[in-house]
């Protein structure tokens, strides 16, 4: 910093500044503090709102010393009880520990109210908490004492009542304090539980004592309007209620047919309805009620098989649903929660049907041990799957109905797939013939192919769509047994997927999975009728490449499916050439008539991609036949393959001549000289080396002639190999002639003479990569 004064003088008038300033703020702070002690000193009406902190200033004295000071007291109280109990418990019988006892909890009942007149709430609260502690141990003491010889559970479920009604009336007496009231609703859920208990009453009278204290708290909760009490009460009474309908349930199915369990249902579906008309926002109570009632019908009717009992329950909630839209001056909130349960019943049905219509849908792929021998397994579920058919149908209903309260589209979407799937395996459990469970089963696969065609909604479509293949696939299977079956059901399937691929108005997915099993059908009708004349598996694919054929001549009139139609038919291209895996000369003709299929399609100009296709398969039936015919050498592979690439890399460079070499000849030249010249490597004769040399020296000229860079890097480092090749035995004999020391004597000198040329070597390097680089 440049300044106009000497630097001493700068820095004595900088020091003088500084001083100034250290007095100037001693003086400020020293009047501030007089100020503060001030305005601390005159009224309090006078002090600032936000007085300054000032350290050693009394803080004012309110509420929080109050509360130190009760706090200090309850924990010297606590000490000193402590002590008593330590020192003095001891020496006091048990009338005397009785009666310090009362006189602690008197003491600790009568508290809260001199707490609250304060205004101390908290503490109340706290005080209280102790206090109801103490009643429960003044309980004790009073069986302990008074009435030793009364059962105990008996006097635990009285003492119970007692003290609920007690702390009930304490809650009621001090308003102000919010524990006693929810501390009496806990303790009157009890009373009759417990004197179920001890009376050593059943299970149906535990759920009747249940529901009883259920029905208490439910009176609570709807006729009290203080908070403290309807939500405890709530809460209890669902949790008692749901225990008390459990034990009905598992009593119902235990005994069906009894009227006890039935009974305690009925109860309990009454009591939920009552709740739900009392309270409207109580729409759960309608929810258990209805599911109740639903139970209850279930509970009366003896089944005569485990299936029946669901299947009854579930005729009730289709009854239900049936019944409730019906009656009239019932709450929105108790009609939508009958109807959920309805639903809910019907919907949770469903799944018990699982097991019998699995085991009936898997007994298809059993046919596949043994295909045409006519000895179709018999489904698991016969004799005692019927039950769960109806069910299904019966929760199909259910879902259908108008009043229902799922969404329409959705529930009838879930009807149709219950009463399609309840009709599919329906002759299978029944023992049917399988003439007629083949029939029954295409008609129904027929009808979830209709439903998906004519389906609005893409989500139903799709579902109907996957049902019919679902469908589909498993009535193929089962054909599998019989050969006319086989034929008949793949090509009814077959005509049934090509018309639905066809027909317009579908949604394009639904279309595409048409075609696709339309493909699929024709090929798996093709591998039948090669094995039915008898062809050996092999032989076999050469029917299939027939379906891949005709997708072929009929591309350009399949219009929107003719993309899933070709993917299909690349599927059973691959699983033809699966088939003729096991026969070399099958095999090459198999990928020779599949490339000339890509070849055909290839024609068209939006299928261009598959001439690479075609070539490579052409390339693989050439190798493949070589191979099966005992051609061992590389060249009868390569060199078919290097002709090719070199002519269309040929016709290339004359359509765009600025096109490169490496692109033009370089994957062509490569194909058959690598190979050689690794095969070169293993070959103790000379005629391979000598005509892979001179053919590599030609393209070495031919390159360096017409400045083309592929030839030219390829014959060179090709001939750069064959002739290492041949000078490697020599190379060997001289080296072991040599001194051990002489190797490593001239590579040493080698090393010195390129450090020392380090630069000369560079440039010559980077004038090659020029050179090379002007090539084409």
């Amino acid at each position: 910093m440049d300044t106009p004064l000497p630097p001493a003088e700068e820095l004595a008038l900088i020091d003088r500044e500084l001083a100034r300033l250290d007095a100037r703020r001693l003086y400020l702070l020293t009047r501030r503090e007089w100020l503060v002690r001030l305005l601390w000193q005159q009224a309090p009406a006078a002090a600032p709102a936000f007085p300054p902190v000032v350290h050693g200033a009394p803080p004012p004295a309110g509420p929080s010393a109050q509360n130190v000071l009760l706090t200090l007291g309850a924990v010297l109280l606590a000490v000193a009880a402590l002590a008593f109990t330590l020192v003095s418990w001891g020496s006091l019988g048990i009338g005397g520990r009785c009666a310090v006892l009362a006189l602690l909890t008197a003491a600790a009942l009568a508290a809260p109210a001199a707490l609250l007149r304060r205004g101390l709430r908290s503490t109340a609260e706290s005080v209280a908490g102790v206090a109801l502690a103490l009643t429960v141990l003044d309980a004790y003491a009073l069986h302990a004492v008074g009435l030793p010889g009364t059962d105990g559970g008996a006097y635990a479920a009285g003492a119970a009542a007692v003290l609920a009604g007690l702390w009930a009336g304490y809650g009621l007496a001090l308003r102000g304090l919010r524990l006693p009231l929810p501390a009496a609703v806990a303790a009157a859920q009890l009373p009759l539980p417990l004197a179920a208990a001890v009376t050593g009453a059943g299970p149906l009278a535990g759920g009747w004592a249940l529901l009883a204290t259920a029905a208490l708290d439910a009176v609570l909760a709807t006729a009290v309007s203080r908070r403290a009490v309807r939500l405890p009460a709530a809460v209890a009474g669902g949790l008692l209620a749901a225990m008390a309908l459990s034990t009905g349930l598992a009593l119902s199915l235990g005994a069906p047919g009894t009227a006890g369990p039935a009974g305690l249902l009925a109860a309990g579906a009454l009591l939920g309805v009552l709740v739900a008309l009392r309270e409207p926002r109580a729409w759960a109570a309608a929810v258990a009620g209805g599911l109740a009632a639903v139970a209850a019908v279930g509970a009366l009717v003896p089944a005569p098989a485990p299936g029946w009992a669901v299947a009854v329950r579930v005729a009730a909630a289709l009854a239900l649903l049936v019944a409730v839209p019906r009656t009239g001056g019932l709450p929105e909130p108790v009609r939508r929660g009958l109807l959920w349960a309805g639903t809910a019943v019907a919907v949770l049905g469903a799944p018990a049907a699982v097991p019998t219509v699995a085991g009936a849908l898997l007994s298809g792929p059993g046919v596949l041990r043994e295909v045409w021998a006519a000895t179709t397994p018999r489904p698991a579920g016969v004799g005692y799957g019927i039950p769960y058919v109806v069910t299904l149908l019966l929760s199909a209903g259910a879902l259908a109905w108008p009043a229902g309260v799922l969404p329409r589209r959705a529930a009838r979407t879930a009807a149709g797939v219950c009463a399609g799937t309840a009709l599919f395996v329906a002759p299978a459990v029944a023992g049917l013939p399988v003439a007629a469970v083949l029939a029954a089963q295409l008609a129904v696969t027929a009808a979830a192919g209709v439903s998906a065609l004519r389906a609005t909604g893409r989500g139903v479509a799709l579902t109907a769509g996957g049902c019919a293949a679902a469908a589909a696939l498993d009535v193929s299977l089962t054909a599998l047994d019989g050969r006319l079956a086989t034929f008949a059901v793949f090509g009814l399937l077959g005509a049934g997927c090509a018309l639905g691929a066809a027909y317009g108005p579908a949604e394009r997915l639904v279309r595409a999975g048409g075609a696709v099993g339309a493909v699929g059908f024709a090929t798996a009708t093709a591998v039948a009728v090669g094995a039915s004349a008898g062809l050996a598996v092999p032989w076999r694919a050469v029917a299939v490449l027939a379906v891949p054929a005709l997708v072929v001549a009929l591309a350009p009139r399949l219009g929107p499916v003719r993309v899933p139609s070709e993917v299909a038919a690349g599927a059973a291209g691959v699983l033809a050439v699966l088939l003729a895996a096991g026969d070399g000369p099958v095999l090459a003709l198999v990928l020779a008539l599949g490339g000339v299929l890509c070849a055909g399609a290839a024609v068209r100009p939006d299928r261009r991609a598959l001439g690479w296709a075609a070539g490579a398969l052409f390339v693989a039936a050439s190798w493949v036949r070589l191979g099966a015919s005992g051609v061992t050498a590389a060249e009868a592979y390569t060199l078919p393959v290097s002709v090719l690439a070199l002519a269309v890399g040929l016709v290339r460079r004359r359509r765009d001549p600025a096109a490169s070499s490496w692109a033009a000849y370089g994957p062509g030249l490569a194909a058959t000289l690598l190979p050689s010249l690794v095969a070169v490597w293993g070959d103790p004769y000379w005629p391979r080396p000598l005509l892979l040399g001179l053919a590599a020296l030609g393209l070495t000229l031919g390159g360096a002639h017409r400045r083309l860079r592929a030839p030219l890097l390829l014959g060179g480092a090709t001939l750069a190999g064959v002739a290492v090749h041949e000078l490697a035995p020599y190379v060997v004999q001289v080296v072991g002639a040599l001194p051990r020391w002489l190797p490593p004597a001239v590579a040493g000198l080698l090393l010195l003479v390129v450090g020392a040329t380090y630069e000369q070597r560079l440039r010559e390097a980077r004038r090659l990569r020029e050179a090379v680089g002007r090539l084409r």
